[in-house]
């Protein structure tokens, strides 16, 4: 007896009913972006698991949440989308259906007091929509009713399944499938909620110190270097003679070159200068030695004999 609910039909023949219907959707134009978990956890990434954290900590929320888990765990939500204050979705059930969810964009106010708030404690854009920050900063983000979070209060929830309450499974799925999403694109987050996430940064720039160094004027030394390649870079032994560089020989286009050029330039006659071999030698005169006489010299005769 089905006491006027759609009997039940199993998990595997919903999915390839809902399947058959989103690539006929597909095939239209239409963006079809279902969410899929991996595993029983829904979200593993600091902004996805504070979004749900933050749905659990409510308790007009705590006794349907339950049902909504099994359902975004086993595929049902076939297609989400996280617009400016607005998350649509299709779920599937009995037969697909359509949620709406509104969200009230954050206020001015208090959207400007959590920027105070984290003024100076977040280096970058990279590093906020990591989550990689200080527990302050997680704590003040997450603060209820005064961070970045929804309250049920600025939540308006509709289906069109024949449940009577506000959150039914559909909804619930469609919550803990926005944590999924925000596993993948924290930056939704911040969209949903009407809010430039660099204002964020702006905050922490304006309040930097006088006089301190821009990042362009900071140097990295070698251990910094280091540290940053993940490198072991070994300390330089000055030697005590540098090594004489071997002359490298000609290759055979430089001796080309180099024999064009002979050729080109005339060759000039070079005067060798005069050695003492070159000029006549005297005869070195001869020493008498001392208490001797000459022996004169014998006249020559006509005659020869």
């Amino acid at each position: 007896m089905s006491y006027g609910y759609p009997p039940y039909v199993p998990v595997a023949e919903r999915r390839a009913k809902a399947q058959r219907q989103m690539e006929r959707l597909a095939k239209k134009g239409q963006v079809i972006s279902p969410v899929r978990i991996e595993g029983r956890s829904i979200a593993s990434t600091f902004w996805g698991k504070a979004w749900c954290e933050n749905l659990e900590r409510y308790s007009d929320y705590s006794n349907r949440l339950p049902r909504g888990r099994t359902y975004v765990r086993n595929g049902s939500v076939v297609d989400l989308q996280i617009l400016r204050g607005k998350i649509e979705a299709r779920v599937s059930g009995s037969s697909i259906y359509r949620v709406a969810i509104t969200i009230d964009p954050l206020p001015q106010a208090r959207w400007q007091k959590l920027c105070e708030d984290c003024s100076g404690a977040i280096d970058s854009l990279v590093e906020l929509l990591q989550g990689r920050f200080s527990k302050g900063v997680m704590e003040r983000v997450c603060e209820e009713g005064k961070g970045l979070f929804p309250s049920p209060a600025e939540i308006e929830l509709s289906c069109s399944c024949p449940d009577w309450a506000d959150m039914c499974k559909h909804v619930a799925a469609t919550l803990y499938g926005v944590g999924a999403r925000l596993d993948e694109k924290p930056e939704l987050l911040f969209l949903l909620r009407g809010v430039d996430p660099a204002e964020l940064l702006a905050h922490a720039a304006s309040d930097m110190p006088l006089g301190a160094p821009a990042p362009s004027d900071l140097v990295l030394e070698g251990d910094d270097l280091a540290e940053l390649f993940g490198l072991e870079m070994a300390e330089a032994v000055p030697s005590a003679k540098p090594k004489a560089q071997a002359r490298k020989k000609p290759g055979p286009r430089a001796k080309a070159a180099a024999s064009v050029e002979a050729k080109a330039v005339p060759k000039r006659a070079v005067k060798k200068p005069k050695t003492a071999s070159d000029s006549p030698r005297k005869a070195a005169p001869v020493k008498k030695a001392p208490g001797t006489k000459a022996k004169p010299r014998a006249k020559r005769s006509g005659v020869i004999g």
